[in-house]
């Protein structure tokens, strides 16, 4: 799950690639890829972060990996300044006098930095852009994200990793602080999250908090030390800087969102906060890449939920399930204890088992329908207990650029009841093949620009996953399978709900409540989930319309193509054209198929 449009890589790995990739380059061209390998170096000095994500600890960068992001006012300030002078660098170079094969590239970049520019100069709160208004929530904040990156991407391999970790550790604490100064800020003007992502917030925070013996925190560092023979007692000195630092910042952060509890307002909308009807507008904007206004999406949501629920009825009555509405039925279906999974630790390392087992069931068939396949492997893991509670039920993280770590499907087991067995295949192919991971590691690997490799559309990269069920149920991977398909279908159904719910909660001023029973009503899914889902949507405003969005872009390009091909249209063949050049907005995609089309009919 990607928050921010880019992740950086290291400078020499980029001017390398860039310095192999100039030969038989225009000079504009060699000049805008020069630029991206600036703005690239330029950005990674201020995310070590990134760095330990990307697996590039070398050289220079390899200080980084015990360091941290900034995030104080200042540091906020400065990367909207640097967002300001990369667009009108960009904006310096004439896009006509680029090759076509760069042009994608320059468009993408485009449009990250001037939406972001024009949502910086516009609102003084939340992150950079538009789309995060809360600083920390149930779902932001560096007491959520700080913990999950040291245990899952912080290796430790050597005593300096270890010692790295320690430092990582200690400045956490300073994190910490830094992000409850900026709430307060906010706060000032009238930026506060709604009452229960304030409640669930602070579930989450308690549970960070506890004996330094059991902490993640504490625990992470000493027994992978251990396990690799490194030697030093790195469980006493955890601990020391969890009860010394962490601890207290955590307990001030903890007091600060108490606090502002009684301020608190159970709205679940960004309508509410300064210039909100047009942050909600820009969120959008960013986060399907197109300008729909939130009534076509809350129109188009209906209008998918109508036909997909058709279907589902089809093969409701198939399977004797004949009373109440799809929801219900599904519903009912969600609960049915013939397809749950015992909530015990052997049902769910049997759950994970299964899952592995359906990734090497489609392993074979995937050269059927593409070209190019990544290298990467993939694996099956527990989203760590400390964050399951505000956690999605699944999702992905993408390998590091060295190799040194593979890309990971995270399935979420806080409640075997939200992974009724009929589900999970549909979750599969969307998290990780034929979806995120074949998606993001083909990027990774592609002869692209470095800054373009790592860079995330949502709409293109949620929608090519959701696509990606549809090509499963296309490939067979359903036959024989009826509810297995319903369980396709019902993924869709939740994701053409979330265009309704989202755009019902920030422009029609739903209540939370009024958007979990609208769900349910749609998707059938579990109200545990579906509210879970809905406290996501209310402090991530736009972002959860740019799966079916997406999706509903990459059939209809795909229909064109197939259109004006005919016999000369393969899906692998599109499949490469589409995916080898990386992430980019909808409507740069579009004049990607373009291309294709005319390469493929001259």
């Amino acid at each position: 799950m990607d928050r921010r449009s880019f992740l950086l890589s290291a400078v020499a790995t980029a001017a390398l690639a860039s310095g192999a990739r100039a030969q038989g380059l225009s000079l504009q061209d060699q000049g805008l890829r020069a630029l991206f390998d600036q703005m690239f170096s330029e950005m990674l000095d201020h995310s070590p972060e990134s760095v330990t994500r990307l697996g590039l600890h070398q050289g220079a960068r390899l200080a980084a990996k015990g360091q941290l992001n900034g995030a104080s006012i200042a540091d906020i300030a400065a990367r909207k300044a640097r967002n300001a002078a990369n667009l009108a660098r960009l904006q310096a170079l004439a896009p006509s006098t680029l090759s076509p094969s760069e042009v994608p590239h320059y468009e993408a970049v485009l449009f990250t930095l001037g939406a972001d520019a024009e949502a910086n100069s516009r609102y003084a709160y939340g992150d950079t852009g538009a789309g995060d208004p809360y600083v920390i929530s149930q779902l932001n904040g560096a007491y959520r994200s700080i913990p999950d990156f040291l245990g899952t991407q912080h290796g430790i391999e050597t005593k300096a990793d270890a010692e790295a970790y320690l430092s990582r550790l200690s400045q956490f604490a300073d994190v910490m602080d830094q992000e409850t100064e900026r709430s307060r800020q906010d706060a000032e003007l009238g930026v506060i999250p709604p009452d229960f992502a304030l409640e669930r917030a602070l579930t989450q925070m308690a549970g960070l908090r506890g004996d330094p013996a059991t902490s993640p925190l504490v625990t992470s560092v000493a027994s992978r030390a251990a396990a690799r023979g490194i030697e030093g007692d790195y469980a006493a000195q955890a601990s020391a800087i969890y009860l010394e630092k962490v601890l207290p910042a955590l307990e001030r952060q903890i007091a600060w969102i108490q606090s502002l509890q009684p301020r608190a307002v159970h709205d679940a909308g960004c309508w509410r906060l300064p210039d909100g009807e047009a942050y909600y507008r820009d969120a959008l904007k960013s986060s399907t890449t197109t300008t729909l206004t939130p009534e076509e999406i809350h129109e188009l949501g209906w209008e998918q939920a109508k036909a997909l629920s058709a279907r589902a009825e089809v093969i409701l009555e198939g399977q004797g399930l004949t009373q109440g509405s799809v929801g219900d039925r599904i519903q009912a279906l969600f609960k049915d204890p013939r397809y749950l999974y015992a909530d015990t630790d052997e049902a769910k390392e049997q759950l994970i088992a299964d899952l592995n087992a359906q990734m090497a069931e489609i392993a074979p068939r995937l050269p059927e329908v593409f070209g190019a396949l990544p290298k990467a492997a993939v694996e099956v893991r527990r989203v760590p207990k400390f964050i399951e509670a505000g956690a999605p039920g699944g999702y992905y993280n993408r390998p590091a650029l060295d190799g040194s770590r593979p890309g990971i499907y995270w399935i979420n087991l806080r409640d075997s009841a939200e992974n009724p067995s009929w589900t999970l295949k549909t979750l599969t192919y969307h998290e990780a093949m034929p979806g995120h991971h074949l998606q993001r590691s083909l990027q990774q690997e592609a002869d692209i620009p470095m800054l373009r490799r790592v860079a995330g559309f949502s709409p293109y990269s949620e929608g090519w996953a959701l696509y990606s069920e549809q090509l499963a149920l296309e490939m067979g991977m359903y036959e024989n399978d009826p509810l297995g398909e319903l369980g396709q279908i019902q993924a869709s159904l939740f994701r053409a709900a979330r265009l309704v719910v989202d755009t019902g909660i920030h422009a029609k001023r739903w209540s939370r409540e009024q958007a979990i029973e609208t769900m349910t009503s749609i998707d059938g899914s579990p109200t545990s989930s579906a509210a879970t889902e809905i406290e996501r949507y209310s402090v991530w405003p736009g972002q959860a319309c740019s799966y079916m969005v997406g999706k509903l872009t990459w059939l209809r390009l795909r229909a064109k193509a197939q259109g004006a091909l005919g016999d000369r249209f393969t899906l692998p063949a599109f499949h490469d054209a589409t995916l080898l050049s990386g992430a980019m907005p909808l409507t740069v995609l579009e004049s990607v198929v373009d291309r294709h089309i005319a390469a493929r009919k001259a």
